[in-house]
């Protein structure tokens, strides 16, 4: 039987861990139940003695519905599982006590999307994200009906007090997106970034996370051919302390994502007074524009340092916004509240 009144379905990504562990830290843990929709792996700091359940086989999913039944809220950490997804579905008053943290990845593209899927998204209790935008989007493209609950989901997504001094640089030190994900269009910005080979520039391209090799060498190549040495990938897994370190030393990054990718690093790195660039027409332009947060349009993009005025003004809003606190209370009303 269920112990817990609040059901977690989880696959396992690096946001999830440090999610268990903020809850364990400030939640009383004995009312939540972590199950992964999986095989067991042990990564991303999650280790054998982390208490969680790994449903990963057919019959075991006898067990998941029994979880599910019980609980007084299910928080679904993205829709990636199409076994529970399928379960949901059929068994449809479930989806009134769920609560759908949204990834983005997860509903955008919709015309790529399940049947399934999208009835069930169309069907959903509850929506959860900060971004108000993307909600939206499910409502336009999906007919949901849920309730909206603002929330940032993982502590990555929180501003952190970093003591990170920038070391000396006489380049322009670029970082264009945030994993070796397609999604990044880093061809198309590396293309678009070609009339500044000859400025005083070097290139820093995450590829460690999230994308297939074959693409991996593409962009190495797009990127060596058009710009030499002044192209630097990034094809090992940094700690999280020496991530920090290179993002001080970034003085511009581009997120060409066509929609809500990558806020992670976008907080970081507007919290540390860089300059960012994403496009105007996703979700997450107009969620900091109504924050007022200075970014800046992937479409007109130039090589300049950010304002100090603009830096600082960032930093104050960023700061405020993402709090801890703010975490706290998003997290105790979700848990709490009806």
């Amino acid at each position: 039987m269920l112990k817990n009144k609040i059901l977690h379905l989880m696959t396992l990504d690096k946001f999830n861990v440090p999610f268990i562990d903020f809850v364990t830290e400030h939640f009383d843990i004995t009312q939540h139940q972590f199950v992964f929709l999986q095989a067991p792996q042990y990564k991303y700091g999650m280790t054998k003695e982390t208490d969680v359940v790994w449903i990963d086989k057919k019959y075991k999913f006898i067990e998941l519905i029994k979880y599910m039944y019980e609980a007084d809220k299910i928080i679904i950490h993205g829709l990636w599982s199409s076994s529970s997804i399928r379960i949901l579905l059929f068994q449809p008053w479930l989806l009134k006590k769920c609560y759908w943290i949204m990834w983005g990845g997860d509903f955008y593209f919709p015309k790529t999307q399940s049947w399934i899927k999208k009835q069930v998204i169309k069907r959903m209790g509850h929506f959860i994200t900060y971004i108000k935008g993307d909600y939206e989007l499910a409502k336009k493209w999906y007919g949901a009906k849920g309730e909206y609950h603002e929330c940032f989901a993982y502590p990555s997504n929180l501003y952190k007090e970093f003591n990170i001094k920038s070391k000396e640089h006489s380049t322009i030190n670029i970082q264009l997106g945030n994993s070796a994900n397609p999604t990044n269009n880093h061809i198309d910005v590396l293309q678009s970034l070609e009339k500044f080979k000859d400025d005083n520039i070097q290139i820093f391209v995450p590829l460690s996370y999230s994308g297939d090799e074959e693409y991996i060498q593409e962009v190495r190549a797009k990127g060596k051919e058009l710009f030499g040495e002044k192209f630097i990938p990034l094809t090992e897994f940094m700690p999280f302390e020496k991530y920090l370190e290179f993002l001080g030393e970034i003085d511009i990054a581009i997120f060409a994502h066509k929609r809500q990718q990558a806020m992670g690093n976008t907080i970081t790195l507007l919290g540390l007074g860089k300059k960012v660039y994403m496009r105007s027409d996703i979700s997450t332009w107009q969620f900091f524009k109504d924050i007022d947060v200075k970014i800046f349009d992937v479409e007109n993009i130039q090589i300049s340092l950010i304002d100090v005025e603009i830096q600082k003004e960032n930093h104050k809003k960023i700061k405020e916004f993402f709090s801890e606190e703010n975490y706290l209370k998003q997290l105790k009303d979700l848990f709490e509240g009806k």
